[in-house]
């Protein structure tokens, strides 16, 4: 089974230490978040140098506070510290984060995600000069890098999964119910057709919320809270869980709205914590990630332990859900 890992922090261990940790486990790939706080093109590089084999990913870097150009350049230097082993993961992220964070405005994401994977990608090619005249982003004269990089794209609605089929060699969805994956992989099949591209060659790669924990309840109540908050807090992760649960959805986001964060997390179901994540004990949760690969078109599940997850929920996940069990 081919996994990838969110690298977070870990007790003592920070996000390079479980990177090596998850080297050691088997993981097939590291993957480096990056909201506020830390540089996660600076943890990528650490976790390059220290480790050997395993790849090597950003999920997600976003497409305004970092030009093309940028992007390219740092796709090409990672490259070259991790030997070939890393794939720029790129997305919109939300309009909260892009306007009271960086100061910038939130303008037509879908059409700005196209044009800086395009020019990404030209810039990293190695085919001579680039040159680019789009609608909102020009450049001219400069070199290609000789870097080619896999590019993966969170294309969460269905004209950013679109862009994922035209351009990208991997999708990254986030909260998608894994009943609708193939459903949603329409979009991205039928634009990759458009484009004479093979969708059987674009890797599905999904964020799959994780809780290992010995008392199975507690490991769903962290996915409870973790859905909620997304649920609750972005509209458009509201309108993807909604794809399938559309009257739970509205209660949880409703509830959030209201400031009870308790009955938001409450209004998860069972049937929506089984159908967006993976928790239970080590035995129940393994197996939940194997008949998530073995029935659905997910590629690469990518294991991410929730926030609200205690240190010691977080480590045992790590350990329960690696390729090579310790």
């Amino acid at each position: 089974m081919d996994v990838g890992l969110i690298a977070t922090g870990l007790g003592d261990d920070d996000q390079a230490d479980v990177a090596v940790r998850a080297e050691e486990l088997g993981y097939d790939a590291v993957w480096i978040g990056e909201l506020w706080g830390e540089s996660g093109v600076v943890r990528a590089t650490e976790i390059a140098a220290r480790t050997d084999k395993i790849g090597l990913g950003t999920a997600i870097l976003n497409v305004y506070s970092r030009s093309p150009a940028v992007l390219a350049s740092t796709a090409a230097s990672l490259q070259r510290v991790s030997d070939g082993r890393f794939a720029l993961g790129l997305g919109t992220s939300t309009p909260k984060a892009i306007e009271d964070l960086h100061g910038m405005a939130f303008d037509r994401p879908v059409r700005r995600a196209h044009e800086t994977i395009e020019i990404v990608r030209a810039f990293t090619a190695g085919d001579g000069p680039v040159a680019y005249d789009g609608e909102l982003l020009e450049v001219a004269d400069f070199p290609s890098l000789d870097a080619p990089t896999p590019i993966y794209h969170a294309g969460l609605g269905r004209a950013n999964r679109r862009v994922v089929g035209r351009l990208c060699d991997g999708w990254i969805p986030h909260n998608i119910p894994f009943s609708r994956l193939e459903e949603a992989f329409e979009d991205v099949a039928a634009a990759a057709r458009e484009r004479d591209r093979d969708p059987d060659e674009i890797t599905v790669a999904p964020y799959v919320p994780s809780a290992v924990g010995e008392d199975p309840e507690e490991a769903r109540d962290v996915l409870r809270r973790h859905v909620a908050y997304y649920v609750g807090s972005g509209e458009g992760y509201r309108r993807a869980v909604g794809t399938r649960f559309p009257d739970e959805a509205d209660r949880v986001a409703e509830a959030w709205r209201d400031g009870d964060r308790t009955a938001a997390a409450s209004a998860v179901t069972d049937e929506m914590v089984a159908d967006l994540g993976v928790a239970g004990a080590p035995e129940e949760a393994r197996e939940q990630l194997e008949r998530l690969v073995a029935e659905t078109n997910v590629d690469h599940p990518i294991v991410v332990v929730p926030d609200p997850a205690s240190s010691e929920i977080a480590e045992l996940t790590i350990d329960a859900l690696a390729p090579a069990t310790p």
